[in-house]
């Protein structure tokens, strides 16, 4: 068991500026220039090799809507805050860019906004975290087929950073460890969401909390049947009885998890899921597991609301969300990215009144007015001596 220590806040990020790179100077040079076989992980992209199958959902530009009437295209924002918590090491660490197509030189052709963000909750080290937030990025962006085929794409990405860091680990036996990975991209109106762990983003549509990820944990039963069918097996909720996640990047020094080609009871390939974006869409929240230990999906997203319409700041709502989260006593590293869709504050909501449509039978009339008239009756009798 860690040692617990005082907590200790980063700094707030705001979209006024893109976070720093979280690789200090040794590891960045460590990371540098590592080959996977033939491939070198800083140069071409090469599509994973176990994505031989068929494409699926693609982003494509959205020049207007029905009718011929302009279509919503959201206005991104986004603020980060971090917060050791009652940990002796920071292990997490996050990733914020509101225009990719300016900070990796990217052509897009569509109207709308081109973001990407990230949380990446490492264990065993910060090493697996740091990696896959300073490499992931690049992979999906320089990947041929971006973003027409943006589920092939990262899912891809997910997997050759996951075979990259096992090759840097090769080299270096001090840098293994793990992460969870959730990657959030805004491509004019859609929102693509990739996770791999119990990381979580949660959408709020005019007030509703909507999932944007499942929480991968060894226990559920799909995952447990995905793990089993593998070789592997859930003890007391933990896979193989070692990590309490059913899937991750990294973790290579771990027997009995992966094979050499990353096929095991660990899964790294991501869960995509996309939805539209419309008018009625407010902000995201993108949250490692700290955070989820101690809010419930609706009730970050209550919380959220309520502290976005005083201040109309994401940057201050990410800090409100992981001060709450240490009120309530979250024992874990906190990461929060809070994006919002719109430049103004989320509107308040008007409850309906509820309306009380009463009837009667004939029957139920006539058995109230043969009461009344027996009451009347009653009250004509004179009062006995």
């Amino acid at each position: 068991m860690e040692d617990s220590v005082s907590s200790g806040s980063e700094n707030v990020v705001s979209s006024e500026c893109r976070p720093p790179n979280p690789l200090d100077e040794t590891i960045r040079q460590c990371f540098a220039g590592i080959n996977i076989g033939s491939t070198p992980i800083m140069g071409t992209i090469v599509r994973h090799p176990s994505l031989n199958k068929s494409l699926g959902f693609s982003v494509e530009p959205e020049l207007s809507g029905k009718n011929g009437k302009p279509e919503y295209i959201p206005v991104v924002r986004s603020g980060a805050w971090t917060d050791i918590g009652n940990r002796k090491n920071m292990e997490d660490t996050f990733f914020c860019c509101d225009d990719f197509a300016d900070e990796y030189d990217f052509k897009n052709t569509g109207n709308g906004p081109s973001a990407f963000y990230g949380v990446f909750d490492g264990h065993g080290g910060k090493h697996a975290a740091d990696f896959v937030c300073s490499n992931l990025p690049r992979l999906i962006m320089e990947d041929d087929d971006f973003p027409k085929h943006i589920d092939k794409v990262i899912a891809s990405a997910f997997l050759q950073a996951d075979t990259a860091f096992a090759e840097i680990c090769t080299t270096d036996s001090d840098l293994a460890s793990g992460t969870t990975a959730l990657a959030v991209l805004v491509v004019g109106r859609s929102l693509i969401v990739a996770n791999v762990g119990d990381c979580r983003a949660v959408l709020s549509r005019r007030g509703k909390a909507i999932e944007m990820s499942h929480d991968h944990k060894p226990s559920f039963i799909r995952e447990k049947m995905r793990i089993e069918a593998t070789g592997g097996y859930v003890d007391d909720g933990y896979l193989n009885g070692q990590l309490n996640v059913a899937r991750a990047l990294g973790d290579w020094h771990m027997e009995g998890m992966k094979d050499s080609d990353g096929v095991g009871p660990l899964s790294a390939e991501p869960e995509v899921m996309k939805m539209k974006l419309t008018e009625e869409d407010e902000f995201l929240i993108i949250g490692c597991d700290g955070i989820w230990d101690v809010f419930r999906s609706q009730n970050a997203v209550d919380f959220a609301r309520r502290k976005l319409q005083e201040h109309n700041d994401p940057a201050s709502c990410s800090r409100d969300l992981v001060d709450e989260a240490l009120k309530r006593q979250s024992d874990d590293n906190l990461v929060v990215v809070v994006v919002c869709f719109n430049s103004k504050p989320p509107p308040a909501l008007a409850i309906p009144r509820a309306r009380v449509h009463r009837s009667i039978s004939a029957e139920g009339l006539r058995e109230l007015q043969g009461f009344l008239d027996s009451l009347a009756a009653e009250s004509a009798v004179p009062p006995m001596l």
